[in-house]
């Protein structure tokens, strides 16, 4: 995020996009609500279903899967034509305003209706409200990034802020929420193909020598792979082992039958899990590790804030800290062990990540939550970035043109299916599904399907149905809702014995090399 969550209750505008957030992120849509009911803030929903913060917003648009570049294009147009733009900030604190004139151009409120179904009142209003706000803030979550077009998504949402000036202040900026708990924290860690720690890229020769000095080994030159690409490698030959560290990709990554292949097309694979998942059980070895309960570390959390996890009993008999499970490991391929401690971590931390520098371990145990960037242990971590100047010297505005999804529906898969998440369970299952009293509120798979489809395919609510794709089929229960439009449906991807992910659609976006969750073609027939 660029800004803070307790910013949220003081924005004088909040653009939610692509985030069902009280059911995902209930911290967040606490604050958000805090902003409309307390201080008056006005709140822009636009999501293809109808979240419950929708109740909440001002105005509410509904978009069909996909669209997400048209509606943000017109949007700018109508800022543009209408004189709502920043003049002062754009031409002081960005660049290539005028690349994006000739796109925006094209996206009238009529053209939008047509791409979008957004009703050209509604997308004219929601512009003008946006803004004339003295401070707006734009809200996105894996609803704008699980696309062909993630990466074009965020783009042009950086455009809206820019064009607006809402970005680089207090109570605005571009704030996307994290899918788990220490994704940020992965990811600044170097978790991407592409990055080294800190953010320095892969093919940066003078970064990747810092690091070679330091740790005294030599690093590829070139990005790695993503997990989709892992996947068709493996199923190439060209990935002979894998060692899969918290994750469950037979239930998280699209096109599961794929991933299946994949995985019993390995030489070799590992699993380190709290618990036997679907992934586990495909495993050569499993290496038990143990909870965060039962551990000491950190973790930084979406708005950058780094936190600290305090172990509040032993681990289980039989597993140990993943800290200790890596040392091990390392040790029996002949490294040295330099770290023996999570203030080890830490201290590492604070030598190769720059950002990092000053968020030490005797700070953090001290009671201090600090944001980086901290370049050092004066500094009192940062609220929000982009003050008076960006990264990069100047923001720039990328022209974004309108690419839709790489699979519409048509007349052999005539639905339009979305996969996310709900309040009573998380990811994969693997820990809430063993909570009996959460299986009480959400015992089964479902799909959500409005009224009038349910009568079009003469099926009752509550009644099983196949929902079948290009990549495989499931069943599970139909149930009524007036959340989706017409034509869509919703599942959630929490239950492995009807996995959303079976059907979902694995093309990739270009750029960021995310897979297309949230728009795949099915039909459904009745049992």
């Amino acid at each position: 995020m660029t800004n803070s969550l307790e910013e949220l209750e003081y924005a004088d505008c909040i653009l939610l996009t692509g985030s069902n957030t009280t059911e995902t992120h209930p911290v967040t849509a606490t604050f958000i609500k805090r902003a409309v009911l307390l201080h008056g803030a006005k709140l822009i929903v636009v999501d293809p279903r109808e979240i419950e913060l929708a109740k909440y917003a001002n105005i509410y648009l509904q978009p069909r899967n996909g669209t997400d570049v048209a509606w943000i294009n017109g949007m700018m147009h109508v800022i543009l034509k209408e004189g709502l733009h920043n003049k002062k900030f754009i031409e002081e604190r960005t660049e290539g305003f005028e690349t994006i004139i000739p796109i925006i151009e094209k996206f009238t409120p009529e053209k939008v209706e047509e791409i979008t179904g957004i009703p050209r009142e509604k997308l004219i209003e929601a512009a003008r409200i946006f803004a004339t706000a003295k401070n707006g803030s734009i809200v996105y979550a894996m609803g704008i990034t699980q696309h062909i077009t993630g990466t074009d998504n965020v783009l042009s949402l950086a455009n809206l802020a820019m064009i607006t000036g809402n970005v680089g202040k207090e109570f605005s900026g571009v704030n996307p929420l994290r899918g788990q708990n220490n994704v940020q924290g992965a990811c600044d860690m170097g978790c991407l193909p592409s990055f080294l720690p800190g953010y320095a890229r892969v093919e940066d020769a003078q970064a990747r020598k810092r690091f070679e000095d330091f740790y005294g080994v030599p690093l590829p030159e070139k990005a790695g792979l993503t997990v989709v690409e892992m996947m068709e490698a493996a199923i190439e030959g060209k990935v002979k082992a894998m060692y899969v560290v918290g994750e469950n990709p037979l239930l998280t990554d699209p096109n599961i039958p794929h991933v299946e292949k994949a995985l019993k097309n390995l030489e070799f694979l590992v699993v380190q899990d709290m618990f036997m998942t679907e992934t586990a059980k495909c495993a050569d070895l499993v290496l038990p590790s143990a909870s965060f309960a039962e551990k000491e570390g950190t973790f930084t959390n979406t708005e950058r804030r780094v936190l600290p996890v305090r172990p509040a009993f032993e681990p289980l008999y039989g597993s140990k800290t993943d800290l200790e499970i890596i040392s091990l490991l390392w040790r029996a391929m002949g490294g040295e062990i330099r770290i023996s401690s999570s203030k080890d971590v830490l201290d590492e931390i604070n030598r190769v990540v720059p950002s990092y520098r000053g968020i030490t371990y005797e700070r953090i145990k001290s009671g201090e939550r600090i944001q980086w960037p901290c370049p050092d242990v004066n500094h009192p971590g940062t609220k929000y970035l982009h003050k008076d100047v960006f990264a990069r010297g100047k923001g720039k505005f990328h022209p974004v043109d309108f690419i839709p999804p790489n699979e519409l529906p048509d007349e052999e898969y005539p639905f339009l299916l979305s996969t996310g998440r709900i309040m009573f369970h998380y990811h994969t299952g693997s820990m809430t599904r063993k909570v009996s009293s959460l299986e009480l509120f959400a015992p089964e798979p479902f799909v959500e399907i409005s009224d009038k489809d349910l009568k079009r395919l003469n099926v009752k609510d509550g009644e099983m149905v196949k929902v079948i794709s290009r990549r495989g089929e499931i069943t599970l229960r139909a149930k009524r809702s007036e959340r989706v439009f017409e034509g869509s449906v919703f599942i959630p991807f929490h239950y492995a014995e009807a996995s959303a992910n079976i059907l979902t659609n694995d093309a990739l976006d270009p750029i960021s090399k995310i897979p297309e969750f949230k728009v795949a073609a099915v039909r459904i027939e009745k049992i």
